[in-house]
C-alpha cells in the first residue's frame, strides 16, 4: 500500500469513498461557480452561506437522500464526504429548508442561468457535432405527486392513482448523451398539449440553437405533443419532428385511407401502415403511418405517427440493413420502432430518476422551493452522467449504467478519505471487499490524477 506524502496524514471512513472522488472532480473544474455567483438568495448568513446550504443539498441528493431529513443522518455524518465537496462542515436539514423556503421566482431565473453555463461548459449535447448527425430531443411531461396543501398542487394524470393531486415535471432530454437539456415545474392540471412550445423554447436558448442546427435536431414526443397547433409551431421553428396525432377521432378516420396493412414481426397483433394522401393543414410536408392494435372486444384501436425525419436517419437510428429502404414494410417499421424508442429515453430517464434521486419524494409548499430542488435534482442527474462518461474509457462496463446504479453502485463504494495537514486530501481509499471498486479503480485513479489525489484499494 503506497503512503501518503504528508507525515500525519488524517483517514476519515465514509459510505460514499467513489462519490468523494467525484467531488474532488468536480472541485477542480469548480463546476458550481455559476451558481455561486449567480444565485443571490435574501437570506441572512448565520454560519452557512446560502450558497453552501444548496451545495449541501446538491451533494445529498448525490449520495441517494430521498428526502432532505436524510442529511442529517447521512451528509451531515459524514464529515470526509464533505471534505471532497470543499466543506467544513454541513448545514443541519431545517436550515437548508429555510433556504430553500426564501427563494424567489427571480432566484430560480437566477439558477437557471447559472445551470445553463454550467451545461454549456461540460455537456456533451452543448457540444453536438451538427454536421456528423442530428441531435434527438426527447419531450415528456411526468406525474409529480404532492400535498393538496402544496402551491399549484391540482388534480391531473398521475399515473394509476385516480383523484391524487400534484405537479407536473417538463422534461427535454438530450437522449444520446442521455443528458436533462431541461427540467421544468407545472400545475397538476397541465399537459403536454400547452406545454411543449414553452419546453422547445427554453431547450433551445440552453443548447443556444441556431437557426441552421434546428434542422438537424429531432424532436420526439408522444400523443400531448402532437396537436396541429403545436406541430406546426414546431415545424415552423425549422425542428424535425417525429410525433404521434393528439387526435383519436382523426388516428381512426386517417386508418382508414391505408390500402396495405403490414404485420408487426416483433409485436404480435399490431399492424401499421402508409396513410395515404397528402396532409395540407401542416406548414411543411409529413409522412404518416397508422398503427392499430385490435381491443378485447374485437374492434381495432389505431394512432398515426407523423414524422418529418428522414427515412434514411430512421432506418440508421432503428439498425436497418443496408437496402432496407427498398422495402415498404421495413420502412413503415422504422417508424414505428423509431417512436417506440421513447420508451429507452425520456421515460426511462425519468423513471431512473425517480428512483435514483428521488425526485418525487422531496416535496416543498412553496412553488419556488420546489423549482430549485427540481433544478438542483437536474444537475445531479447530469453530474452523474458526465462522471460515468469520465470513467467510462477506463471501466467501459459503467457506460451501461442508470442512475439509479450510479448512485447506488459506482458513486456508493464505501472507503475513506485522508487529508493532509493542512486540510487537503491526498488519498482516496476504496473498500477492496467491493468488487465494483476493483473493475473501476483504473477509472478513478486517472479521473484524479490532476489533482494529484491517489486512488488505492484497501480495508476501511
Amino acid at each position: 500500500m503506497e503512503k501518503c506524502p504528508v507525515s500525519t496524514p488524517v483517514r476519515r471512513s465514509t459510505a460514499h469513498a467513489s462519490l468523494a472522488a467525484l467531488g474532488v472532480k468536480l472541485r477542480q473544474l469548480d463546476l458550481l461557480a455559476p451558481i455561486r455567483e449567480e444565485v443571490k438568495i435574501a437570506q441572512k448568513t448565520v454560519k452557512f452561506t446560502p450558497f453552501q446550504k444548496l451545495c449541501d443539498c446538491f451533494v445529498g441528493i448525490l449520495a441517494g437522500a430521498h428526502g432532505i431529513v436524510e442529511i442529517n443522518e447521512g451528509l451531515r455524518a459524514d464529515p470526509a464526504l464533505q471534505a471532497a465537496f470543499g466543506r467544513t462542515a454541513c448545514a443541519e436539514q431545517s436550515v437548508i429548508q429555510d433556504t430553500l423556503d426564501a427563494c424567489t421566482a427571480a432566484n430560480v431565473a437566477q439558477m437557471e442561468a447559472a445551470i445553463t453555463r454550467i451545461f454549456r461548459q461540460h455537456s456533451r449535447a452543448a457540444h453536438h457535432d451538427f454536421a456528423a448527425k442530428e441531435l434527438l430531443a426527447d419531450a415528456d411531461m411526468s406525474g409529480m405527486p404532492c400535498g393538496k396543501k402544496a402551491a399549484f398542487a391540482t388534480k391531473g394524470y398521475f399515473a394509476g392513482e385516480k383523484n391524487r393531486r400534484g405537479r407536473q415535471l417538463g422534461r427535454v432530454l438530450a437522449t444520446d448523451e442521455a443528458e436533462i437539456i431541461v427540467d421544468q415545474l407545472y400545475p397538476g392540471n397541465v399537459a403536454l398539449v400547452t406545454t411543449l412550445p414553452p419546453l422547445v423554447q427554453a431547450a433551445e436558448e440552453r443548447l443556444g440553437l441556431t437557426a441552421e442546427q434546428r434542422p438537424r435536431t429531432i424532436l420526439r414526443v408522444d400523443a400531448g405533443g402532437g396537436s396541429l397547433g403545436d406541430i406546426n409551431w414546431v415545424l415552423e421553428r425549422g425542428y424535425q419532428v417525429h410525433t404521434k396525432d393528439f387526435s383519436s377521432q382523426r388516428a381512426q378516420q386517417l386508418a382508414e385511407r391505408v390500402t396495405v396493412w403490414y404485420a408487426d414481426p416483433k409485436v404480435p397483433g399490431r399492424q401499421a401502415g402508409v396513410v395515404e394522401g397528402t396532409a395540407p393543414e401542416y406548414v411543411r410536408e409529413v409522412r404518416r403511418i397508422a398503427v392499430r392494435c385490435r381491443l378485447a372486444n374485437g374492434q381495432w384501436k389505431a394512432a398515426v405517427l407523423i414524422s418529418t425525419v428522414d427515412p434514411a436517419t430512421v432506418r440508421a437510428r432503428t439498425g436497418q440493413p443496408a437496402g432496407s429502404g427498398d422495402d415498404p414494410a421495413a420502412a413503415v417499421w422504422a417508424d414505428v420502432y423509431f417512436y417506440d424508442q421513447r420508451g429507452g429515453g425520456v421515460e426511462t430517464s425519468v423513471k431512473g430518476d425517480k428512483q435514483g434521486l428521488g425526485i418525487t419524494k422531496r416535496n416543498k409548499k412553496r412553488f419556488e422551493a420546489q423549482q430549485m430542488l427540481v433544478q438542483l435534482a437536474a444537475l445531479a442527474h447530469n453530474v452523474l452522467v458526465w462522471g460515468r462518461n469520465w470513467l467510462a474509457p477506463a471501466a467501459p462496463g459503467v457506460s451501461q449504467y442508470g442512475i439509479a446504479r450510479l448512485v447506488r453502485d459506482v458513486f456508493g463504494v464505501s472507503g475513506a478519505v485522508e487529508t493532509d495537514s493542512a486540510g487537503h486530501i491526498c488519498r482516496i481509499i476504496l473498500n477492496q471487499a467491493s468488487r465494483l471498486a476493483r473493475r473501476c479503480l483504473n477509472a478513478f485513479q486517472l479521473l484524479l490524477a490532476p489533482a494529484q489525489v491517489l486512488v488505492i484499494l484497501g480495508e476501511t
